[in-house]
């Protein structure tokens, strides 16, 4: 730790002009993929251009992407966009469920971190897109004295569009500090024990609440170009792998739990089966009661509150389906923040 007189901000030996020096301290900074401010045209358009503007979320060359982005999609997208986040803005905090629920998670965690630490460690969060800024936050904390900062994509699961990109906006700011942090980032945690058991725990109290148990839980991953695993990215094999301890914790058999994957864009070959499509043949194939989860999202957004229970949920009923359950993302519930607590401490070990 940095070597301060008591009481006085300056460092010990230091001459009387010396710049104030904060207290050290260790930043966590926890981080989502991100949310417009509004659902108006124009909030919109700045979100989507933004996010769709990042090569590892498109990977095509900007002399065909961008005139097609900025010179079509975003002329009629953000019309789309905004009605769908219209539906499930929180308009009595005048912002988004991520933003909100993200929030409360971050609140959650600075609680827990400061009952064990105590105030020598500051809890933020940051957005990859939009606001707050990945820079924004970075710059906050290191105001503050962080000489140390914990960098948390809130992903379970790796992927170069999440995790990844989420790696490259902190580096990014960290590259404008004239003074940088030590930095570490915390790797994915699909398999982790705790994160396991808040997912089986969500099943658990949703399926107690049913009259009759669903005839499959369908785990719905956002999807991704089946090129991108052929590139090496492990997200796929991860989500199988979650899907597959969540079923051994459950105790349940083989077959009982199937894997899809949502929100396709684009003519490209996207991992399959897809979610809307899949949900539809259990349907015609006799499955009439059906759960979806998640697991895959750290908090419920605009993929899970409109596409998952909107857009999929849809399509299960006009195939004949009868009754949907959708079981919401872990959020802030004990169990979830307790599980990030942990991977949290994992990633202190000697730095506290």
């Amino acid at each position: 730790m940095t070597d301060i007189a008591p009481g006085t901000g300056r460092l010990a030996h230091a001459p009387a002009d010396h710049p104030i020096v904060k207290q050290a301290k260790i930043g966590i900074l926890l981080a989502n993929l991100g949310t417009p401010d509004g659902y108006d045209y124009w909030s919109m358009r700045r979100y989507l251009s933004e996010f769709l503007s990042d090569k590892r979320v498109v990977d095509i060359a900007d002399w065909k992407w961008q005139p097609l982005l900025q010179l079509i999609i975003l002329t009629k997208r953000p019309f789309t966009s905004g009605a769908n986040y219209k539906l499930i803005w929180n308009h009595e905090k005048n912002e988004s469920p991520l933003l909100t629920i993200t929030k409360d998670q971050t609140a959650a965690i600075a609680r827990e971190i400061a009952a064990k630490y105590g105030d020598g460690v500051m809890v933020d969060f940051a957005m990859r897109y939009g606001n707050p800024s990945t820079e924004s936050k970075v710059k906050a904390m290191v105001a503050a004295g962080c000489e140390k900062i914990l960098f948390f994509p809130l992903y379970p699961h790796y992927a170069g569009a999440t995790s990844a990109t989420a790696n490259d906006a902190f580096f990014a700011a960290l590259m404008k500090e004239k003074r940088q942090p030590a930095a570490r980032t915390v790797r994915e945690y699909f398999d982790h024990p705790a994160y396991i058991e808040a997912l089986a725990q969500s099943v658990e109290r949703a399926y107690a609440k049913l009259d009759h148990k669903p005839d499959v839980l369908v785990t719905s991953y956002h999807g991704m170009p089946i090129r991108y695993l052929m590139e090496g990215d492990p997200y796929h094999c991860q989500c199988a792998k979650t899907s597959r301890l969540l079923r051994e914790r459950l105790g349940w058999e083989k077959g009982s739990i199937d894997v899809t994957f949502q929100s396709v864009f684009g003519r490209e070959e996207w991992l399959k089966p897809y979610t809307v499509n899949h949900v539809a043949e259990l349907a015609k194939q006799g499955k009439k009661r059906i759960a979806v989860m998640a697991p895959a999202f750290s908090a419920d957004c605009i993929e899970t509150l409109e596409e998952i229970n909107g857009e999929i949920r849809e399509s299960f009923e006009h195939a004949g389906g009868e009754v949907f359950t959708y079981i919401p993302c872990l959020n802030d519930d004990a169990a979830h923040i307790n599980a990030l607590v942990q991977v949290i401490d994992e990633n202190l070990a000697g730095w506290l």
